[in-house]
């Protein structure tokens, strides 16, 4: 399965690689407790929400990690 930053949050954290990808570059990512609500979000979605605290140099040293997958 291809992932981006399209990728429902859900799918992303239930897919080992993915959420290491995810935790590698925002730090405690899958641990967040609000991520329970987000899971049939897409991460670019979740991105949005939140605040700045996910950046967009994040989000691409996220995308070009999951394309690797």
């Amino acid at each position: 399965m291809a992932f981006n930053l399209d990728s429902k949050v859900g799918d992303l954290l239930d897919n080992e690689a993915a959420r290491t990808a995810l935790d590698k570059h925002m730090p405690d990512f899958s641990s967040n407790p609000q991520l329970a609500m987000a899971r049939g979000f897409s991460l670019k979605m979740v991105a949005g929400f939140s605040a700045g605290k996910i950046t967009p140099e994040m989000l691409t040293a996220v995308e070009a990690e999951l394309a690797k997958l």
